[in-house]
């Protein structure tokens, strides 16, 4: 089963850190404890991810929030899979994760963003951002 990985629940709770500051600078708000709770059991127990039905009401509530911060797809609307590709090459998603996008759970779709991230090898991750690079270089 895919899990929610630490780096999404540490994001999550950057997130929830900007959003609603410490007033104090010490006392969480409810969204960054219930996050931080969670990230404190994985720290301790050592997991790189945990399944979404263990998270509290508030954690998850939390987590989904940041969750619809984030961009939905991958897609750079260059898409390989339909012309026969098993795995796109301007996103890195399977034909199967391309196919079944919509149907996907937030939990499974942020796996497969953390996969195609690490993995780089898309043109999402090194042909148009060895461009945007040297746009910037020259601009």
């Amino acid at each position: 089963m895919t899990g929610i990985h630490i780096t999404d629940i540490e994001s999550a709770i950057n997130y929830w850190r900007a959003k609603l500051p410490s007033v104090d600078g010490a006392a969480l708000p409810p969204p960054t404890r219930a996050l931080a709770e969670v990230y404190a059991v994985m720290a301790f127990e050592r997991r790189h991810d945990i399944d979404e039905a263990v998270l509290s009401e508030a954690a998850w509530q939390a987590w989904l929030s940041w969750y619809q911060s984030t961009p939905d797809t991958p897609c750079i609307a260059i898409c390989s899979t339909s012309q026969g590709d098993e795995v796109c090459k301007g996103c890195g998603r399977t034909f199967a994760e391309v196919q079944y996008w919509t149907e996907m759970q937030p939990v499974q779709k942020r796996a497969t963003w953390r996969r195609i991230t690490q993995e780089g090898s898309s043109w999402r991750f090194n042909k148009y951002a060895e461009r945007a690079a040297e746009k910037k270089v020259v601009g």
